[in-house]
């Protein structure tokens, strides 16, 4: 054999060694992929969710398809149908409402993909894994309770309910009413309507709500901090002062306005550790077949007035 074939020969051996002891490529079904799904990401909350979703998942090691409902239970619900057709391995959702995509969620559950749902949760589907969320009855109490505190001696009330069909909007509602509807000769809701969890509509109810009412409440209470700062436009407008107006959900704007003393208060529900709970609790079932010891987990929301602004989760994105 020459030695131009010997070399031929030696090169090829060397070759097929390398391919035979180098690591396979990873292939496309080996890379874990979850669908991430909030309401819509028009809401600064939504916002938030999103992007704690994302950083859990890649501290996680798994890719995160987005998914922005719009605020539109058809539009989120083709976005699961989508995310079931291309095989993802898992779900995580805060559900726009909760009635309205019980059918989809169905659907993946019975197509063996494991679903979390977070912040709103949708009982009526059995098979969820899991549910990561806030006793928003608790958090309505907790606003309750402020009002309360805040006037012992009794309030007018204007209420701004959200998102009709949202379980966050129905949860913090029946708290408020279990603490105030038990002493309604004093606390008295004077006004209640629903703004739809959007700055606007809290901006436009609430100017109905004052133009309606023989005099002004004591109290404006909203189920979100978008409607509650509709609601102190509308009070500034007409150049009120000495009402307390009282938000939901810890938005880094209301923290401002609450040290600044354009809200009283806001509830922090925690939803950036909800967020990265209901991934961890996902990815540990997909990896390793890890079941939640609780099939609901619920996180005490806390009334944040200025004496307590330091235990809010984004105090750090004020400006």
């Amino acid at each position: 054999m020459s030695n131009i074939a010997r070399s031929v020969l030696a090169a090829g051996a060397i070759a097929l060694a390398a391919m035979s002891t180098a690591p396979a490529p990873a292939v496309a079904q080996d890379k874990i992929e979850i669908l991430t799904s909030v309401p819509g990401l028009t809401f600064p909350f939504f916002v938030h969710m999103m992007n704690a979703f994302k950083a859990e998942a890649e501290k996680q090691g798994v890719t995160a398809i987005e998914s922005d409902g719009q605020v539109s239970s058809p539009k989120q619900t083709a976005d699961v149908e989508a995310a079931i057709a291309r095989g993802v391995k898992g779900i995580v959702i805060s559900p726009n409402e909760v009635d309205a995509m019980a059918p989809a969620l169905a659907q993946a559950v019975e197509a063996g993909i494991p679903v979390v749902t977070v912040d709103r949760r949708v009982a009526q589907v059995e098979g969820i894994l899991a549910h990561i969320g806030a006793d928003n009855v608790k958090g309505g109490e907790a606003q309750a309770e402020l009002i309360m505190k805040l006037y012992p001696d009794g309030a007018t009330i204007v209420n701004l309910q959200g998102q009709s069909g949202a379980s966050p909007a129905i949860d913090r509602n029946k708290g408020l009413h279990n603490v105030l509807d038990k002493a309604a000769d004093k606390y008295k809701i004077v006004f209640e309507q629903t703004a739809g969890f959007d700055r606007a509509k809290g901006l436009s109810v609430t100017e109905a709500a004052l133009a309606a009412l023989p005099e002004a409440p004591k109290v404006i209470v909203a189920a979100n901090d978008d409607m509650a700062l509709g609601a102190m436009e509308a009070v500034k407008a007409r150049n009120l002062s000495g009402i307390a107006i009282i938000g939901f959900d810890a938005l880094p704007e209301a923290l401002g306005q609450v040290r600044d003393g354009g809200l009283t208060a806001t509830i922090e529900q925690f939803p950036g550790k909800q967020s990265a709970m209901g991934v961890d609790t996902l990815v540990a079932f997909i990896k390793d077949g890890k079941k939640p010891a609780e099939a609901v987990t619920l996180l005490t929301p806390v009334a944040i007035t200025k004496d307590n602004l330091n235990i809010a989760e984004r105090l750090g994105e004020l400006k």
